[in-house]
């Protein structure tokens, strides 16, 4: 990949590429070996469909009805009903940036040189991506098995001119007309394609990723915000020392410690504990937070195992098997297989969900604590300027609680259900759309708790006057106060500065602020 183009070829992809063509307009290109591949196999799948014996996909319908062998005179029509009939999605649309990702997964499976389209497919797919048109697709009508076929098929809707479709300029117009604006024909499935359009992991596994680089920026700012409530406590920096974590050797756990202390280095604030109100140990959301946060590291490193595993797969059913892997019989052959099941997915976008509403929790038991005068060691109620004539941060923390708590219910796993279909032929199914579409929600509602945590611990290292914060927080509250989350003071209307704070949080602004003090953060 360079500044513009992501070169798609035989070999899968990259977390990277996915990222830059769904959220930063990357331009795609096939690479050689990918049009080699998409040749040879096509070749394969014309030769079998020129054969009297049945084949699945090239020469069967599909589902429980492939008992059914279809002439050559029907197999267009075939194709071309499958996308029409499988494009049955309800509810709202899906975001522009799932519906990229999803469209450039199933282009990366069409490279592999494993399902038998014909190259003019996938050119036709890469021009669509590339001129900015995308399909609408909606919220229900994947089951996370037989891959995520209504969505696909929206998807290869578009390729047919068929359908609506959003234009690069954000209106929904028929696919034909956006099509015939950006100089683009219409495909004409051949046997085999419209199948192989459909029948992927692609939804899940787009939005996988995504949520992978957004929870790795939140796993640090989480860092950060607890490291500020530390401060912003009194609280005492020593269970943050390396050897207490080298005697449990989690590596999440090691980092989140370690970007911790780089945040209180040269902090003024820190080692108050035996002051006034002595206390031996601070809370369990203080001094667990190295525990907490880097659980939820470790949880996401092997989610990006498997993302890696199939960003590095060919997922169709039937597939085409060439060379060595088509057992010694030359020209090779297509088989069906189960690899479109959406299980190796499904349990790790759930299990984010689980350590993103956990660290969620903890990160909200600290902002509670800043906000009770009876826990937070001298700092006033709610932090408000006048308590009493002023109710300070005391409704932030309602909404934060209310955002934790939705997250909860949503950490509930999608993967544990299965409902049967298509007359019990697909009688297990992953639920892993399900759970993707879960976890984006839940993503988003820890960018806001996080933000909440943020505004209350600066406010309240704001308000401990005489003594000196670390110059990360230095750093963090004048950066923070020229983004629009304002300081301590009188109340006013909150809701712009939680909404500047989220912004902070969910850009990366408040990690690079703080690494231009504290060096690079894990």
């Amino acid at each position: 990949m360079d500044m513009h183009n992501v070169v798609v070829g035989t070999s899968g992809t990259t977390a990277e590429d996915v990222i830059a063509v769904a959220r930063g307009e990357a331009r795609v290109v096939l690479g050689g070996d990918a049009l080699e591949g998409l040749a040879h196999a096509r070749e394969v799948v014309e030769s079998l469909a020129a054969k009297p014996d049945p084949v699945y996909g090239v020469s069967t319908g599909f589902g429980a009805l492939a008992v059914r062998h279809i002439s050559p005179e029907l197999r267009t029509q075939l194709q071309r009903n499958i996308v029409r009939s499988h494009a049955a999605g309800m509810g709202p649309r899906v975001e522009r940036e799932v519906v990229r990702a999803l469209m450039f997964l199933r282009l990366k499976t069409l490279c592999s040189g494993r399902t038998g389209v014909r190259p003019l497919v996938a050119e036709t797919m890469a021009a669509i991506l590339n001129a900015g048109i995308t399909p609408l697709v909606h919220e229900y009508g994947s089951l996370g098995c037989s891959g995520d076929l209504a969505p696909l098929s929206h998807c290869a809707l578009t390729l047919m001119g068929e359908g609506d479709a959003e234009g690069p300029d954000g209106v929904v117009r028929p696919a034909r007309e956006l099509l015939d604006a950006h100089g683009i024909e219409p495909v004409v499935l051949r046997e085999k394609e419209g199948l192989a359009l459909l029948n992927g992991t692609d939804g899940m596994l787009g939005m996988l990723v995504m949520a992978c680089a957004d929870l790795a920026r939140l796993f640090t700012a989480a860092d950060i915000t607890a490291a500020f409530t530390l401060e912003a406590l009194l609280g005492t920096e020593k269970v943050l020392a390396p050897e207490l974590h080298a005697i449990r050797p989690h590596p999440g756990q090691a980092a989140s410690a370690a970007n911790m202390l780089k945040v209180l280095a040269d902090s003024g604030l820190t080692g108050h504990h035996q002051d006034d109100a002595p206390r031996v140990q601070d809370a369990y959301s203080v001094r667990c937070a190295p525990q907490v946060a880097g659980a939820g590291r470790d949880t996401l490193d092997h989610a990006r195992l498997v993302a890696g595993r199939e960003l590095a797969s060919a997922v169709d059913n039937p597939v085409v098997l060439l060379g060595d892997h088509a057992g010694g019989s030359g020209g090779g052959r297509v088989e069906s297989n189960g690899n479109f099941h959406g299980a190796p997915l499904a349990y790790v976008l759930d299990f984010l969900a689980v350590a993103a509403a956990d660290l969620a929790s903890i990160a909200e038991r600290r902002t509670d604590r800043l906000l009770d005068k009876n826990r937070s060691h001298g700092l006033p109620p709610f932090l408000a300027d006048d308590p009493g004539v002023d109710s300070g941060l005391m409704i932030a923390q309602y909404t934060q609680a209310a955002l934790v708590s939705e997250m909860k219910r949503l950490a509930v796993p999608a993967s544990v259900d299965s409902i049967p279909s298509s007359a019990m032929q697909e009688d297990h199914v992953s639920m892993g759309w399900s759970a993707a579409r879960k976890l984006r929600h839940a993503v988003d509602n820890l960018g806001r708790v996080v933000a909440v945590e943020l505004v209350a611990a600066t406010r309240g290292i704001e308000l401990r006057t005489g003594l000196v914060p670390g110059p990360a927080a230095q750093a963090v509250l004048a950066a923070a106060r020229e983004a629009g989350v304002q300081g301590a003071g009188p109340d006013r209307y909150l809701a712009p500065d939680l909404e500047a704070a989220e912004s902070f949080v969910r850009s990366g602004a408040l990690e690079r602020v703080v690494e231009r003090v504290t060096g690079p953060l894990a």
